[in-house]
């Protein structure tokens, strides 16, 4: 009896297992589809919602700064200068006021948008002979002569006039303070910084600067940077003038002569920004808007434009037709990026017909639904030739400001003039040496193509999001993508950023090069095998890589309620705050 009594029991236990392993499976799988509020199966997280104003930077310290201005009282133009600051400060790979500035600003009291240019001229004594003469067919990447004229500085002061409300001094006081007592390097800035600094070592007063112990610092290790707390000073003291026509100017010149380099005086004290109208297009009744040339935000418009005939929304996100219309789209935008866009005050750009809904549709007919394109054309229309951060921020008032800065490279030119503590730029390196009818072929005096770009997006005439995606060449195909995750997807903001991208490689440059063999379309971690394998049979040559799918930003608007959104996604050490 007791043998059958047990053998029951083991029976009865062996069903219970069965039953409580069923159970648990059907259990995983409803979480696997549903554990998460957000509802995506990428990593994410909620936004930040709040009332009085917010910030969302690549870096904390700078997010805390832009809170504590607007909660003196600032004005969201105050508070992105003073992260702008600090960032220049805590992310000096990326940005600085070596570098130049760009924005676009929402003003709640006229209701407009306005755009601000703050890129810099190159040398006027540098003349294309000077290549000629050394044999060079483009200009290096490193060194003293990709060095433009810094307009940082300048766009501070300009944008300040405008829509500022706090004293300089009051801006500039949280980065000195940091530069001065330290702050611990963040994650992602120390791997960027301990990446790409071994060509620049020899430099003149790099080492000094940036290699305190011989090397970069690592993360969570205490940077001083007492030179640029200086500087910043001297700028909050005697303002914009200090750095173009005083004491900084002459030390930027005079460093500038004693190692070989051309910027000078004179290409200082004559720089000026501009402001500027910004351009949009309407992409399924949201107004997109982006910033003219010499920028490359008309691409974004342009590849609005193309994705706008297709069914994006019944594609589904991540799917191989979506990806693969995506990846074409931007190869025929990105052929017009290399031919058309330069500085304006040297050609007269057909920025008109690039954002025609007609010329789309005729870009449109090019694309191949089952096949990738090795090559495209660039637009046959009518021309007269003649490393990166982003922040945007929001106020009680309604005002925000979609704001991005860079150095262009990381750490830039790699020259850092005697005891200032910041890299001069070497955004030069972008001109065209090959070609002299090219619109951006190199001429004294000129801005070259930049690749930084704001954005923002309104709905009904209101503003809608402030957003920005930092990473050279990425940017006008990261922003279709928020785009497209926003408008077709429904993502909301915080999503939109942490979904994972594409990023094509290998299409036409400003310097006047073409595709090869189709490029490369890198594809990051969160796209299924099923979608790789489409889109190979498609023909795209599918690649990864490390860090290269940029760092997004974005501050969204409900103006009924008056709640601001906010998100900072996790490829970078960001934080959007609110208040």
């Amino acid at each position: 009896m007791d043998n059958i009594y047990s053998i029951k029991m083991k029976k009865l236990l062996f069903m219970k297992a069965i039953w409580t392993s069923i159970l648990l499976l059907a259990i995983i799988s409803n979480i696997s589809t549903q554990d998460r509020l957000t509802g995506e199966t990428f990593t994410t997280r909620s936004e930040i919602l709040a009332i009085n104003g917010i910030a969302a930077t690549s870096q904390p310290l700078a997010t805390q700064a832009a809170l504590d201005i607007l909660k003196q009282g600032g004005s969201a133009m105050d508070a992105a200068i003073a992260a702008n600051a600090v960032l220049g400060l805590v992310e000096p790979a990326s940005c600085g006021i070596g570098g130049d500035i760009f924005a676009i600003i929402w003003d709640a009291e006229s209701e407009q948008l306005y755009g601000f240019n703050g890129s810099g001229r190159s040398p006027r004594s540098l003349t294309v002979d000077y290549f000629i003469d050394n044999d060079m067919d483009e200009i290096p990447l490193f060194g003293p002569l990709p060095v433009s004229t810094p307009g940082t500085v300048d766009g501070w002061f300009m944008m300040h006039e405008r829509f500022g409300r706090l004293p300089i001094t009051d801006l500039l006081a949280p980065a000195i303070a940091y530069g001065k007592n330290g702050f611990p390097v963040s994650e992602v800035i120390a791997y960027e910084m301990g990446t790409n600094y071994e060509n620049k070592i020899d430099f003149p007063g790099f080492a000094n600067t940036y290699l305190p112990n011989g090397r970069t610092p690592q993360k969570g290790e205490v940077f001083i940077n007492a030179d640029l707390a200086k500087t910043y000073e001297l700028i909050a003291n005697e303002g914009r003038d200090v750095f173009y026509r005083g004491t900084i100017a002459r030390t930027i010149d005079s460093y500038m002569k004693q190692h070989g380099g051309f910027l000078s005086y004179e290409d200082l004290s004559s720089h000026t920004g501009e402001w500027v109208e910004p351009i949009s297009t309407n992409y399924r009744g949201y107004d997109v808007w982006e910033l003219p040339p010499n920028g490359q935000g008309t691409a974004v418009l342009q590849m609005l434009n193309i994705l706008e005939a297709y069914d994006i929304s019944a594609m589904g996100f991540g799917s191989p037709e979506y990806l693969h219309v995506l990846t074409e789209t931007k190869k025929l935008a990105y052929e017009d990026r290399a031919k058309f866009y330069a500085d304006p005050e040297f050609s007269q750009l057909p920025i008109q017909e690039l954002l025609s809904k007609e010329y789309a549709a005729k870009r449109n007919q090019l694309i191949d639904p089952n096949k990738a394109a090795k090559t495209y054309p660039a637009g046959n229309l009518e021309i007269e030739t003649g490393n990166t951060t982003y922040l945007t921020v929001a106020d009680k008032d309604g005002n925000m400001v979609s704001l991005i800065q860079s150095i262009y490279y990381e750490f830039a030119s790699g020259m850092v003039p005697d005891g200032l503590g910041f890299v001069l730029q070497n955004r030069g390196q972008m001109f065209n040496l090959t070609d002299p009818n090219h619109g951006n072929a190199y001429k004294p005096g000129k801005r070259p193509f930049h690749t930084i770009i704001p954005a923002f997006i309104t709905k009904d005439g209101k503003p809608w999001v402030s957003f920005g995606l930092m990473g050279g060449a990425v940017q006008p195909q990261g922003h279709a993508q928020i785009v497209v995750n926003l408008i077709d997807f429904g993502m909301n903001l915080q999503e939109a950023g942490d979904a994972p991208r594409i990023r094509h490689v290998g299409s036409s440059q400003p310097t006047g090069s073409t595709m090869i063999n189709g490029g490369t379309l890198n594809l990051e971690s969160g796209f299924n095998y099923e979608t790789i394998r489409e889109l190979r049979k498609k023909g795209h040559k599918i690649g990864t890589g490390v860090g290269i799918y940029g760092g997004y930003q974005a501050i969204g608007v409900d103006v009924k309620s008056k709640v601001y959104s906010g998100a900072s996604e996790s490829r970078k050490d960001g934080q959007a705050a609110g208040y």
